[in-house]
Order: C-alpha cells, then sequence, then structure tokens
C-alpha cells in the first residue's frame, strides 16, 4: 500500500487546562508498507547528530519511540543507546550511514552484520529535526517587602519543533518513506505574587504527530 503527501493539520488551545496554545502540521509520503505488520522483527529509531548547529534531541527520540511500543506493544523497538553502544562505532555521528547504500558497506565488516541478525533490524528510522525558542516577549519583577516575597508581570514566548522521519527498509536496503512535522506553540506566565506558567507542549506535539504516522506505516492494528 502506497501513501503520498498525506497533510494533517492540528491545532490545540487550551489555556483554561494550563497549556498553551499549539498548531500542527504532519505530511506523510510513505510506500511499500509491511501488509501486516513487521511481525518479530524490530525497528530502531536513531537521531540525526551531523548538524553544526543543532542535534536532534534525544529525548524526543525516545518518546516516539515509547508512543510506538506503547500503542503497539507487538512490535519491537530497540532503543537508540542500547543500538547504538551494540554497534559502536559504526553508528557514532561521524559513522553513522548517510544513505541507504550505506548499509552494503556495513554489512562488510562481520561484527556489524552477526549484530544486525541478531537484533532482527528490519526497519531503521532516522529523525532528523529539532525544537527551539524563538520569540520572547513580556517582563517580570520579583522582591521582597515586608508583606513577604512575590512576582508580578507577565512574559511570553514562543518554540517550533521541526522533525523529518526517514524510513528505510534494512532488507531490501531502500529508503521506503519520509514524514514530516512542525508544531509552533506559544507559552505564557503570568505572575501576581506566584508566576504560574502555561506551558505550550510544542516537542510533545510533534512526538505524536510522527508517531502516530509510523504507527500507521509499522503496525498491522492501525
Amino acid at each position: 500500500m502506497n501513501r503520498f503527501l498525506l497533510r494533517v493539520p492540528l491545532m490545540c488551545c487550551a489555556l483554561a487546562v494550563g497549556s498553551g496554545c499549539v498548531t500542527s502540521t504532519v505530511d506523510e509520503m510513505t510506500f511499500n508498507e509491511p501488509a501486516e505488520g513487521i511481525g518479530d522483527a524490530s525497528v530502531v529509531i536513531l537521531g540525526r547528530r551531523h548538524a553544526s548547529d543543532y542535534e536532534t534531541e534525544p529525548d524526543f527520540i525516545e518518546c516516539v519511540g515509547d508512543h510506538i511500543a506503547s500503542r503497539d506493544k507487538s512490535i519491537n523497538v530497540i532503543g537508540e543507546l542500547e543500538f547504538i553502544n551494540a554497534l559502536y562505532p559504526w553508528f557514532e555521528p561521524r559513522t553513522a550511514p548517510l544513505r541507504p547504500e550505506d548499509i552494503d558497506r556495513l554489512l562488510l565488516q562481520e561484527p556489524v552484520a552477526e549484530k544486525m541478525a541478531e537484533l532482527k533490524t528490519e526497519y531503521m528510522i532516522w529523525i532528523d529535526g529539532s525544537t527551539v525558542r524563538t520569540d520572547s516577549a513580556g517582563s517580570m519583577t520579583c522582591g521582597i517587602g515586608p508583606g513577604g516575597a512575590g512576582c508580578f508581570g507577565f512574559g511570553t514566548w514562543g518554540n517550533d519543533a521541526n522533525y523529518e522521519a526517514t524510513i528505510w527498509d534494512f532488507t531490501d536496503k531502500a529508503e521506503v518513506g519520509r514524514i514530516n512535522t512542525s508544531a509552533s506553540g506559544q507559552s505564557y506566565m503570568p505572575a501576581v505574587v506566584v508566576p504560574i506558567p502555561i506551558i505550550a507542549p510544542v516537542q510533545g506535539t510533534a512526538c505524536d504527530g510522527i508517531g502516530d504516522q509510523l504507527l500507521e506505516f509499522l503496525s498491522s492494528e492501525f
């Protein structure tokens, strides 16, 4: 089954329950999906860390893996750190494969081939991107007076998250899909004596968006 350029816009605004506003968009292009899930094979999710100005956050990679594993317990998700340690140094940033064709080069190394076979790795998912803080405004002052300590003011700031997941079929040594997600949100901190942060869950929204689309690719239940 093939799916191309699926755009899913999402919006959330829940200030009343302590969350800031978040808007999110997911774009998907996938093909050669497993017809009945991935069976007893495994999937590993890795973060790209080649850029000089940012790195894909390890906690985001863990979030996506946990999202998939919790929604479909039949999918064996290998932890990023476990995988990198098991195949050291072949998946360090300076040596990690950049293209599916590079898998052939890796398999020439007997320890790599043996470990990959032992782990039953069927799909390798590379996630590239980051969450960054954007604009901020407002001011806040805090002090101690005869009546006690307190803060007064109002602050706001934005966050943007942009991530791309590239799905490699390890057996066929080919790219079989890409999923892009972007999310932006505005957080607030009003303070009348006590600061009350109202945080926009930008990174969490991006994690859920990309995790849901990966589930549709990997799972037989979605």
